[in-house]
């Protein structure tokens, strides 16, 4: 359908479409018929394209109490096309290509107009099941309410996200790469790149080559360390992390009893990475990660996201008098409405290695099969195509899973 004839005949009224429903905790995803109703004051509707699986899908979709809400929509890596928008929004038109992002962006508050923060203090990131104004725009046709997830909720045809959630992008930037720039490899060059400022000639750790240790490397890369270790058990990502600019591997399963931090210790003649990255969500790497950073002047950033109530320990004495700082980061530190256009271009400019995270491009009704990979460690990121006719005319082979 064409989008002026979308819009003309959608605006103002319910849409049905098909999206992943998640019912209970941990259980098989439901490809369902939902209700997705229009949107109100400065929010818009969107046709998603496709949703990139992050595992902070799986984490939150794992969770009973707190923070699981269910039935669900989850899904927030995700890019779209606006179809019709609310009173109010004026830098978004109908027909513009967007990705949705979970952290917000006033543009008024001291939060979004400081360079030290990503964090907007007027409409603050909350784990809520619902849009801004505490609804929701999800039901079944039974009337019963479907939950949103991140303020985002790219697991369905259609989803409503508020004005303040939404970065218009280049329409160039092929769709199943401009999902990626919603969380995950965001976060990751972002840490390198506005959380530690990774100086040219740096030496860098980083525990756990997920997409986000990854992207740490890549961001690394691009801020031009010299030394790059990547840490990881699963002996895989010793190839995988070359092509993101890994120099030097370790597996703490050949270690021979030694931790990786003093493994890392050794390597840079007892003084230790200048930056050291945590991201598994695990309080022993972070202790690690704080073990094996510079003193004097090193870094340790923790991106991993663990159980709310997780806690490490760090000595105090050991802190207080070796001049190394802890800091955990957000998105990597980018303000969405700013950085992902940079991010953008980076890639179309053939900078940012978006291509080689993208392992699996599937169908919607193959995302449970999309779930078993990625808590298998079977992938990188599995790109789930809402639209398949946008599919199809990218060229798209979907892969047998």
């Amino acid at each position: 359908m064409a989008q002026t004839q979308e819009a003309s005949e959608t605006a103002g009224k319910p849409i049905r479409c098909r999206a992943a429903v998640a019912r209970k905790a941990g259980e098989p995803l439901v490809i369902e018929e939902i209700i997705v109703a229009p949107p109100k004051a400065r929010e818009l509707r969107v046709r998603v394209l496709c949703s990139a699986l992050c595992f902070s899908d799986i984490h939150f979709w794992r969770l009973k109490e707190p923070h699981g809400y269910y039935p669900r929509i989850f899904g927030h890596e995700t890019v779209g096309v606006v179809v019709s928008v609310g009173e109010g929004v004026e830098d978004v038109k109908v027909g513009d290509t967007v990705i949705p992002s979970f952290l917000a962006y006033c543009g008024e508050c001291p939060d979004c107009i400081s360079i030290k923060s990503n964090q907007c203090s007027k409409l603050r990131f909350e784990l809520s099941p619902y849009i801004r104004d505490g609804t929701s725009r999800f039901s079944d046709p039974k009337g019963e309410t479907i939950y949103h997830f991140g303020y985002t909720s790219g697991c369905s045809e259609y989803t409503v996200v508020d004005i303040s959630h939404v970065t218009k992008v280049d329409p160039a930037l092929p769709a199943s790469r401009a999902c990626l720039l919603g969380c995950g490899v965001s976060t990751g060059v972002g840490a390198a790149w506005k959380t530690a400022d990774v100086e040219e000639g740096s030496t860098v750790a980083i525990f756990g080559l997920g997409v986000i240790g990854l992207a740490v490397a890549e961001g690394t890369r691009l801020r031009g360390a010299k030394t790059i270790i990547g840490v990881d058990m699963n002996p895989d990502k010793v190839e995988i992390g070359k092509k993101f600019g890994v120099t030097h591997f370790i597996n703490p399963r050949e270690l021979g009893g030694k931790l990786a931090s003093e493994v890392i210790l050794e390597m840079t003649d007892g003084l230790g990475a200048d930056y050291c990255f945590e991201c598994v969500g695990l309080p022993s790497l972070s202790q690690e990660a704080f073990t094996c950073c510079r003193k004097g002047w090193g870094k340790t950033i923790i991106l991993g996201v663990d159980k709310p109530d997780s806690q490490f320990l760090v000595n105090s004495l050991v802190n207080n008098h070796s001049g190394k700082t802890i800091t955990g980061v957000q998105y990597g530190g980018l303000k969405p409405n700013l950085d992902i256009a940079i991010l953008a271009k980076r890639y179309l400019d053939k900078e940012l290695q978006l291509d080689l995270f993208v392992t699996h491009e599937i169908k919607l009704e193959d995302i449970n099969k999309a779930f078993k990979l990625l808590i298998e460690g079977k992938c990188l990121r599995t790109v789930i195509w809402l639209d398949q006719e946008r599919a199809s005319a990218d060229g798209v082979t979907f892969n047998e899973i």
